[in-house]
């Protein structure tokens, strides 16, 4: 027969050992290089609380929120730190919704987005609006393989905001003026560098925090189009409040985790909901790795280097964590 007392101290030490090493945690890094700085931030405040943390490599939104969604029931605990609200909800509700899935509190608030033109050609031809492009000799201003059409550097295939852009050319009768180029963005986006350097017109899609909004000043460099109306597939309305509508709306990114770890790892929860990192911090980094510290080594250490300038903070976000449990 089993001994109760053994059993039961067993037990007991099972779940003594369990909260002495912490809980096993896998850190789904995306294959955006630049998102990297956010996860490892994450990863290693994990570990100061004394729970093992496993990165991947990279991987794509949809993929990540599957996984994530595949191990709703799991004790040990899957989190992507780049979730971007409202851009991906689609995304989320059909990896399973809230009932797979666990999202938190705005981890980087106030994320733009939008099309952006260069001001010497925005000013020498009034532009204001991408529905100006609806004109085939405004179009034309930004053709590259002379076609007749603007080629627009846009986003990434899996993305989320390529379904917005493309939903945007149909509603605001775009198609036939402007190419929406897709591919790798980083390498077209060196493209399209390269040709405002050289003194040629530029069209293109791109988001904050990132590193181009460094590269080329918006105000000095270019400009932010606007839209005549919304027409956005995620929302009815992306007006902001002083009445300016660039077609997107402002997001905000938010660590989602598997449904358990809100019951199963509530000090993993705890930190998840409290944890923030300012936009202007996670721009300041990608222009570092713009300007060649992009090595996994490089990241680490802008990493260190923003753990230790931020020490009293994320001492207080660990202390709060652990109360949780």
């Amino acid at each position: 027969m089993i001994n109760k007392k053994w059993l039961v101290s067993g037990l007991v030490s099972i779940a003594l050992t369990s909260s002495l090493f912490g809980a096993k945690v896998t850190a789904l890094k995306t294959a955006i290089a630049e998102e990297g700085f956010q996860m490892y931030i994450v990863a290693e405040i994990l570990k100061k609380m004394g729970h093992e943390v496993e990165v991947t490599n990279d991987v794509e939104y949809g993929i990540a929120f599957k996984t994530i969604a595949n191990n709703a029931k799991s004790n040990d605990v899957y989190f992507m730190a780049a979730h971007w609200d409202p851009l991906q909800n689609t995304m989320i509700e059909g990896a399973g919704g809230e009932e797979k899935l666990a999202r938190f509190s705005n981890f980087i608030s106030n994320c733009a987005q939008g099309y952006v033109i260069d001001k010497k050609t925005a000013d020498k031809y009034n532009i204001k609006y991408i529905n100006d492009l609806n004109k085939p000799e405004i179009a034309k201003l930004f053709d590259i393989d002379g076609n007749g059409k603007a080629d627009l550097t846009g986003c990434s295939a899996g993305w989320g905001c390529e379904k917005v852009i493309e939903h945007q050319l149909d509603a605001y009768k775009l198609r036939d003026n402007i190419d929406h180029r897709q591919g790798s963005y980083s390498a077209l986006i060196a493209d399209t560098i390269a040709q405002y350097k050289s003194g040629k017109p530029i069209l293109y899609y791109t988001w904050t925090p990132y590193w181009v909004s460094g590269k080329l000043v918006p105000g000095k460099d270019v400009v932010f189009l606007q839209v005549t109306h919304s027409a956005n597939p995620n929302t009815a309305s992306t007006k902001l409040p002083n009445g300016a509508d660039y077609g997107f709306n402002i997001n905000h990114q938010r660590i989602v985790a598997n449904a358990s770890i809100n019951t199963k790892n509530k000090d993993i929860a705890k930190l998840f909901d409290i944890v923030k990192l300012s936009v202007n911090d996670v721009s300041g980094q990608n222009m570092l790795m713009a300007n060649g510290q992009n090595k996994e080594k490089d990241i680490k250490r802008h990493v260190q280097s923003w753990l230790k300038t931020n020490s009293t903070k994320v001492d207080a976000w660990i202390k709060e964590a652990k109360a949780a449990k």
